[in-house]
């Protein structure tokens, strides 16, 4: 389970947003201001929300802190902030900041941003192939034991149709061509027509439910994963 340092001075926004990064299965840790924040990296979080204005230390100040620290260089960090000034937001991303976003915002697309930079930092720290659990929207992948959980209940899919799920999920928004799909999952040197893959990604779909929707259909090219907001 990822765990998350967020950090706001407002306490309905620090509940209303724990609250719903627990029900998408993360664990969270809260600081109040800047200097709790500092004080909370001792958990080790996984990733950390940091609102910009807060009091004692600011979001910048306390951004410029946590990266002094080695063991926080590569943690990704996400402003949260009610500024809507362009000028803060190039200033949030200049300092290296892995996200910046804007209050109110909706948990549905919080949490995509965060899965989606933990994600990266699996597959920066790891390597895509050592990448054995992907969690995106209903959907739980775990590629070590061939399991699919569709709202926490476990699915089985055959081999083939897993691992096409399993490369459409693990890159959201990217469109995948027949040919790429044939490749990844039957390989090199093997005669099977472009009609398989369509085959095997209605059965995934009827396997998805209703979440079916997830795959999209690219007229003429292939498929994409929809991007979870």
């Amino acid at each position: 389970m990822s765990k998350i340092l967020l950090v706001d001075d407002e306490p309905d926004i620090l509940e209303f947003l724990k609250y719903n990064l627990e029900a998408n299965g993360l664990e969270v840790i809260v600081g109040n201001n800047g200097l709790e924040a500092l004080d909370k990296l001792s958990e080790n979080p996984d990733l950390i929300i940091l609102d910009i204005m807060m009091p004692h230390l600011d979001g910048y100040e306390v951004y410029k802190k946590i990266r002094e620290k080695e063991d926080f260089k590569d943690v990704p960090i996400i402003f949260l902030t009610a500024k809507s000034e362009e000028t803060d937001e190039i200033k949030g991303l200049e300092l290296g900041a892995s996200d910046y976003i804007q209050k109110p915002i909706s948990p549905k697309k919080l949490i995509a941003r965060v899965n989606s930079n933990l994600r990266k930092t699996r597959i920066n720290r790891y390597g895509s192939g050592e990448l054995m659990q992907l969690k995106i929207g209903p959907l739980l992948i775990d590629k070590e034991k061939y399991l699919v959980n569709i709202d926490g209940a476990e699915t089985f899919f055959p081999r083939k149709e897993f691992i096409l799920l399993y490369s459409l999920a693990g890159n959201p928004g990217k469109v995948f061509s027949r040919d790429v799909l044939l490749k990844e999952v039957w390989g090199e040197g093997v005669f099977v027509v472009d009609r398989t893959v369509d085959v095997h990604i209605r059965k995934i779909r009827e396997r998805l439910g209703k979440h079916f929707y997830l795959i999209e259909t690219i007229k003429g090219v292939g498929y994409k994963f929809k991007s979870v907001e």
